[in-house]
């Protein structure tokens, strides 16, 4: 009997464990562009008086942001992972999220077995059995059979949502992925094609020779790299905003383009309706000032289908959830499922003092199957758990790294740009 107790008072306790034990991977700071956190920790707001709404629900969606390095991978496949997720049940910020609904389903659980232990009789702590305290009462129930026959497709429901939010997440990185590579390859095709660099320059097209250029300017070509390097970063900076709530990242999206950009440029993004695009023209630009062959220069703005591929494939996740109907079938057949499901499971509880097991293991089913539909709901829009801000740094650092290589042939071209001087 005291075991039966401690169980039920144990799971009753995770209901109503307090919202501040909330865990949840650490974010990297705007404020600090150029660094990236990866550490595996998973916890709330360092600030203990952080409000609730930092560590529960939307709030704490930019603490999921976290980037593995492989000491991360080691620590995460560790002999030792399971006692440590276990360890942190309680304070799992997704059941913290489905907490009014594990307690809806735990209240009427606990209402049918206080109901029919009034309509039916009850066992004393002695063990004795004693008379209904209101005769005439007529016990609550359902059969068991309702719900078997139900379950195969509240799973199907379950397992298709919960697919179809991860596949969306997938799809989200790899645009960024794409992003990633493709900035790199443009910055390394426009440092190593830059200037003289083969026969193409001496290709003629339509009878009008290429111009044989003698020599290559190292500051013209510092600057010219520089602002493809510059124009490449403002497009990802522009597209990671684009994706963003205002309230997070608008004032440092400005901070960052105005610090970094030529003035009228950062204006002219600011002020653009859709700011990725105007960048991406920027870039367009960048890319025709360099002094290359055309032919070249269309390798170059490969690179730049490419972006306006990932921009418009992450706008149509951004804009497009899963059908809502669909969504909306499954949150009420699974709340009406677990909420009616007490009624089924007080037959199967006879042995149990009063029934009393039933409502810890409503509880318990409870959080499972609202945690997976929760886990659903919070990877469906993807871009405020990924780390975008550590995407365009890494960008932005990974470009100005390539352009201060020196190209094909290049160290010919300044010996012979120096005397001509």
């Amino acid at each position: 009997m005291y075991s039966r107790w401690t169980f039920a008072l144990s799971l009753l306790a995770a209901v109503a464990a307090p919202a501040d034990a909330f865990v949840s991977p650490k974010s990297t700071p705007l404020s600090a562009p150029t660094t990236q956190s990866t550490a595996l920790y998973m916890g709330p707001p360092i600030d203990p008086n952080a409000p609730i709404t930092e560590k529960v629900g939307e709030g704490s969606r930019k603490y999921r942001r976290t980037v593995f390095t492989h000491d991360d991978w080691v620590q995460f496949r560790s002999s030792d992972r399971f006692a440590k997720n276990l360890k942190t049940l309680f304070n799992s910020g997704i059941y913290r999220s489905v907490a009014k609904e594990i307690t809806a389903t735990v209240t009427v659980a606990t209402v049918v077995c206080l109901w029919n232990a009034i309509a039916g009789g009850y066992q004393g702590i002695g063990g004795e059995m004693h008379d209904p305290v209101i005769p005439g009462l007529m016990k609550i129930g359902l059969p068991m059979n309702t719900f078997t026959i139900l379950n195969s497709s509240l799973g199907l429901l379950l397992v298709f949502r919960t697919n179809k939010s991860y596949g969306r997440w997938d799809e989200a990185r790899k645009f960024w992925g794409l992003n990633i590579n493709h900035t790199r390859d443009l910055c390394r095709m426009g440092t190593a094609w830059y200037g003289k660099m083969s026969e193409y320059d001496t290709t003629g097209f339509m009878d009008s020779a290429s111009v044989d250029q003698t020599g290559i300017d190292p500051v013209k070509r510092q600057e010219d790299l520089q602002r493809l390097s510059l124009c490449t970063w403002a497009f990802v900076r522009s597209m990671k905003r684009h994706l963003s709530p205002v309230e997070e990242d608008e004032e440092e999206f400005q901070m960052e383009l105005r610090s970094r950009l030529p003035a009228e440029q950062a204006e002219k993004i600011i002020a653009a309706a859709h700011r990725p695009n105007r960048a991406l023209q920027d870039l367009s630009v960048a890319i025709e000032k360099l002094p290359m062959h055309f032919v070249r220069k269309n390798e170059l703005n490969k690179n730049l289908s490419i972006f306006e591929d990932t921009l418009g494939g992450c706008e149509r996740l951004l804009s497009s959830p899963i059908p809502l109907f669909y969504s909306r079938h499954t949150a009420r057949f699974l709340s009406s499922w677990l909420l009616l499901l007490p009624l089924a499971l007080y037959g199967e509880f006879g042995n149990s003092w009063n029934h009393i097991a039933m409502i810890p293991t409503t509880g318990f089913i409870s959080v499972c199957l609202f945690g997976i539909e929760e886990l659903a709901t919070q990877l469906e829009e993807p871009f405020t758990i990924l780390p975008m801000q550590g995407f365009c740094d890494k960008i932005g650092m990974w470009c100005d790294e390539i352009i201060s290589w020196r190209g094909q042939g290049l160290d010919k071209e300044v010996e012979q740009f120096s005397m001509m001087k």
